[in-house]
């Protein structure tokens, strides 16, 4: 029978690391989601929020040269590597954001892929969700061929050591999940949990977007050794409540400014109010994109830190 997509199960966001004998950690793989359905009769690939994907990853439509189900639906994430060796975000995004398919042939020669699978939820006509993550994971064990274009994701006990690592290599971070786990499809719950690496610096905000008269967004840059701030990214989420928001939306009144602050074109700058490079703000970020601006920025605070001491790397 034709499969139908499903929206797959998702961790929660956590800072501490279980100490309980039945929990698993696994590498937290910078990529795209991406389901994969065999009926029997052809392969087709869904991300996430339901969007097909099948003709963007021709390398997995040959799904019986590395699974031995007769069907099944395959969990995991599209990785693919950077120069540095490690997965990039952006490159995969280069194949996930074609548009148009007759490109996919090229860009798959400059953007080679693998598919880090973790869990299997349906297997020769039966479905799994009600079976634990330790069964579905030995039954994936016995399915699945590892080979170029797909691995097997491996769990570790130790998730500590774990993160160690993922710190040492600056990677995303950890899911850690409980063995006796079902798969809830479309949920997210504690018994997957999501800790991610992060990075931080101390930004200037040269620039504000406003939602209904409030601050909402902060445009960040850095200095370079020339006295030139530079636009590095917006952020718009973090810790700040709204009395922050209101705070800096009366405070920033003697600091707006009618020339835009930064040396290079903001990728958000219509209806940006711009203002004097004089507050300082730590974020958190999970990398460095290409083109030098941070990914997912996330607002801690704001600091007592000269603007001129937050220097590009």
């Amino acid at each position: 029978m034709p499969l139908t997509p499903i929206i797959p199960f998702e961790p929660t966001s956590t800072d501490i690391i279980p100490d309980e004998d039945n929990w698993v950690a696994q590498v937290k793989w910078d990529g795209v989601r991406v389901l994969t359905y065999w009926d029997g009769n052809q392969v087709k690939l869904y991300n996430r929020k339901k969007n097909e994907r099948t003709f963007h990853y021709p390398e997995l439509l040959p799904i019986q040269t590395y699974c031995k189900a007769k069907s099944v639906i395959l969990d995991g994430e599209i990785i693919s590597l950077g120069s540095d060796g490690k997965p990039s975000f952006h490159e995969v995004m280069r194949r996930d954001g074609v548009r148009r398919l007759e490109r996919v042939k090229q860009v798959r020669k400059d953007v080679p892929i693998c598919y880090m699978i973790f869990d299997v939820i349906y297997c020769d006509g039966q479905w799994l969700t009600e079976r634990s993550l330790l069964e579905r994971s030995e039954i994936l064990s016995r399915i699945i061929v590892p080979g170029e274009h797909v691995q097997l994701v491996t769990s570790h006990e130790d998730a500590e050591a774990l993160f160690q690592v993922i710190k040492e290599h600056e990677m995303e971070g950890i899911v850690i999940k409980d063995l006796s786990s079902t798969y809830l499809i479309n949920g997210k719950d504690p018994r997957w949990r999501k800790k991610k690496f992060y990075r931080d610096l101390i930004a200037v905000v040269g620039g504000v977007t406003l939602r209904d008269t409030i601050v909402n967004s902060l445009l960040l840059g850095l200095f370079d050794r020339d006295g030139r701030l530079w636009y590095i990214g917006h952020a718009g989420t973090g810790r700040l409540t709204r009395k922050d928001w209101l705070e800096l939306t009366r405070g920033i009144k003697p600091l707006i400014i009618s020339t835009m602050p930064f040396a290079n074109k903001p990728s958000r700058w219509k209806e940006t109010i711009w203002l004097k490079p004089e507050i300082t703000v730590k974020v958190n970020f999970a990398e460095w994109s290409v083109g030098h601006t941070l990914r997912q920025p996330s607002i801690q605070a704001f600091v007592d830190v000269p603007p001129h001491e937050c220097l590009l790397p």
